[in-house]
């Protein structure tokens, strides 16, 4: 049964919460647009928690609550998370807990969490964020950038074993490692015991090889927020895929948009997709067989794409570093995905105070 996130004040306290957390607290911007965002999603959690039976579960809108927390602070475990909350007032302000309310148990906030993670509640979050009055209005509607990164998948290269269960996992020792002669036939071959989705990943000659996912985002050109974002397999081919699926729906009006990506992406079938859909390809040129020619490249338009697009590294690099999001910790395609697209929404909203104040 879905709990309810009605803030309960305690008529024997004397901290009133609202009142210890600064008026200028660059939390207060982002939890007004987390608020309106979580009630425009309640007909969504009622779906997912069947009423009537059962003890009142964690509310959906604080545990989400809880879960940008620790990506806002790089809080790796729901241990951590949970002490934070037993003990900082600012984060019992941010989640809806009164300042004599119990904390959650670890266990209790993880399959709380797990519930969650079977929907599409984060993209749905995305938008809603994005949807918000204050948030829309930073957007640009033309000019988008694109760009995937890698992330290790929570499974050692010890699980990485041979799909037909023969043999022995493909290491020796604790923790060595083999190495594998082609990505391609070690992946069609073989597959990993504990996240059969990760792809045994390469990023070039010389480096190691990993099990990893590829994560996916689309970036708008303005003021450089995620305006989508996907999880796919790490099989060196998804990233102009999931390209073309997250600039689709964008293309659909009257006037030309621009898409920047690098020269990953500088291939003749992509190119002429997005020539397809009234997109123009500012994709960086390679030195030879380029699928880009001097009609896009003579633009000014094109020089400012390679520019600006380089930001998208600033996504990434604050997904991995500040919220933690190097390695996954979480198994299977759709949950890392969940993972992914929420983090992303989450450097979004921790980008906005700033955002807002320059454009008041």
């Amino acid at each position: 049964m879905r709990g309810s996130d009605e803030r309960s004040g305690s008529l024997f306290s004397y901290v009133d919460l609202e009142s210890r957390v600064r008026r200028d607290h660059p939390l207060r911007p982002i939890r007004e647009i987390v608020n309106a965002a979580l009630t425009g999603l309640s007909t969504d959690f009622e779906t997912i928690y069947a009423a009537g039976v059962g003890r009142p579960s964690i509310p959906p809108e604080r545990l989400l609550r809880a879960l940008l927390l620790q990506a806002f602070y790089g809080i790796r475990s729901e241990r951590q998370i949970m002490e934070r909350l037993d003990y900082d007032l600012l984060f019992r302000w941010f989640v809806g807990l009164g300042v004599d309310d119990a904390a959650w148990d670890q266990t209790t906030f993880g399959k709380n969490r797990d519930r969650l993670l079977g929907g599409d509640i984060a993209h749905k979050f995305l938008a809603a964020v994005l949807a918000h009055p204050k948030v829309k209005r930073l957007l640009s509607s033309e000019h988008f950038s694109v760009d995937g990164t890698l992330i290790e998948a929570w499974a050692s290269m010890k699980s990485f074993r041979p799909k037909d269960g023969s043999g022995e996992p493909p290491t020796s020792g604790r923790n060595g490692e083999r190495d594998f002669h082609g990505e391609a036939p070690a992946n069609a071959t073989h597959e990993s015991a504990t996240d059969p989705d990760a792809r045994l990943f390469r990023k070039g000659p010389g480096r190691e090889a990993r099990l990893c996912f590829m994560g996916h985002a689309l970036m708008e050109n303005r003021n450089g927020l995620v305006v989508d974002a996907c999880l796919t397999k790490a099989d060196g081919h998804a990233e102009r895929i999931a390209a073309l699926h997250m600039i689709e729906p964008r293309a659909d009006r009257p006037g030309r948009i621009t898409l920047g990506a690098d020269k990953g992406y500088d291939a003749e079938d992509f190119v002429n997709e997005l020539r397809a859909m009234n997109v123009a390809p500012h994709v960086a040129a390679k030195a030879r067989r380029s699928a880009v020619d001097g009609r896009t490249t003579r633009h000014a338009g094109y020089k400012v794409s390679q520019i600006i697009r380089k930001r998208i590294e600033e996504v990434f690099g604050w997904t991995k570093s500040a919220a933690g999001f190097r390695k996954t910790r979480h198994r299977g395609l759709a949950r890392v995905g969940w993972q992914f697209t929420f983090t992303l929404a989450a450097y979004n909203l921790i980008r906005l105070p700033k955002l807002l104040a320059a454009s008041s």
